[in-house]
């Protein structure tokens, strides 16, 4: 029986293939190509975490890391739950807590220009501080930078004060603020130890207006946002369109907190900003871009805190020191930012959450957050 041509050429093509293979420098044309490098374990790990964030609910996910000479940046999810538009890494995003450094930073630079004492009373520079809030004992600048002053927190009775939907839509000024700790009687303490209070921060916020002349808002912008071209970072102000929205659940109803009117004054944690811009602003303070080295050292805590002046700090594995930052907890919004000590690698997530009631206690997923940054920056350094 004869041979087709198409068997004739596919029996040629064996040969020549059997032929090739043989020699050193040959390959066939069927050959797979090489494989590609596996994507480092640090970005799946966050992409991973931040697909199982999408499946929970949330609304959000963005990302930015920066280590040494790599960047890699991740978005997903959507701006806001009723257009549906794609979330991008540039997205403004609240910021919570974070907001606290960039006022450390302000009340730094204002001892460093010698217009206040670290270690003087609150009262010498807010005469009606004691009046209208009674404290127990002496109570310094610095204990109300490391949240060790024992002044109630200011959102207890605002809570009290009325249902959830409206108290967040009710302009909070810092007097107000600290007129609410007032309420709660200050109990005296014998050892001054860490205690969280958002009204520690609504004092050092006034006392910065005071001494500036100028709202906090504007402080802030002259001395973190300009300097360092953070066009996205804000304390109130009009809120840009392309914010990424998050939402909590009050009486079983989904309730959008992009704009809460009652943080619009808030240093404890109202900023606004984007996860590039909070990468850049923790890069330039630990760098001595902002404050000289010894005020940033401060800022650093002593070797046997992990807080120091709104810094906090975790394991850095890759060279036994440690990295720097702090978590964002606030209705609606997570965010974790690292940086490494000389700022050269670093992580900020923002997660906007799955809706919830509010609470006064962090969202369990903020620890989580941490753990993920955690492990990702430290994988890093055995890749590189």
């Amino acid at each position: 029986m004869g041979t087709t041509p198409g068997r004739a050429w596919k029996r040629v093509a064996a040969v020549l293939c059997t032929v090739l293979l043989a020699a050193p420098s040959a390959g066939c044309t069927g050959e797979p190509p090489p494989p590609k490098p596996d994507k480092p374990a640090a970005f799946a790990l966050l992409e991973s975490f931040s697909s199982r964030m999408l499946e929970e609910g949330a609304p959000a996910v963005l990302v930015a890391v920066r280590s040494k000479d790599t960047s890699w940046t991740h978005a997903s999810g959507v701006r806001d739950l009723a257009t549906r538009e794609p979330a991008a890494v540039s997205d403004p995003v609240r910021i919570g807590g974070i907001t606290e450094s960039m006022v450390a930073v302000s009340v730094l630079k204002l001892a460093e220009e010698g217009k206040l004492d670290l270690d003087n009373q609150v009262s010498d520079y807010l005469p009606e501080f004691g009046g209208v809030l009674h404290p127990p004992g002496r109570v310094t600048v610095r204990q109300l930078l490391t949240h060790e002053s024992g002044l109630p927190d200011f959102s207890v009775p605002l809570l009290a004060s009325g249902g959830w939907a409206e108290t967040m839509n009710r302009p909070l000024s810092l007097e107000q603020q600290l007129a609410l700790a007032a309420t709660i009687p200050w109990e005296p303490r014998l050892a001054r130890i860490f205690n969280y209070s958002r009204s520690n921060y609504a004092a050092l916020g006034l006392l910065i207006q005071r001494l500036r002349g100028q709202s906090l808002s504007r402080v802030l912008a002259a001395d973190v946002a300009h300097p360092l071209g953070l066009t996205a970072t804000s304390l109130g102000g009009v809120s840009s369109p392309t914010m990424v929205h998050g939402y909590i659940t009050v009486e079983g109803k989904q309730v959008d907190v992009a704009h809460p009117v009652w943080q619009a004054e808030l240093p404890s944690g109202g900023a606004v900003s984007t996860v590039e811009d909070v990468n850049r602003f923790y890069a330039s303070l630990l760098q001595g871009t902002l404050l000289p080295p010894d005020r940033v050292t401060a800022m650093k805590g002593g070797s046997s805190t992990y807080y120091g002046f709104a810094l906090r700090r975790w394991n850095n594995t890759c060279n036994n020191r440690f990295y720097y930052g702090l978590p964002g907890d606030t209705d609606g919004y997570g965010m974790i930012a690292m940086t490494s000590e000389d700022g050269s690698t670093q992580l900020a997530m923002s997660v906007a959450y799955p809706s919830a009631p509010p609470t006064l206690d962090l969202n369990p997923l903020i620890y989580e957050m941490q753990d993920v940054a955690q492990e990702a920056l430290n994988s890093l350094c055995s890749e590189n």
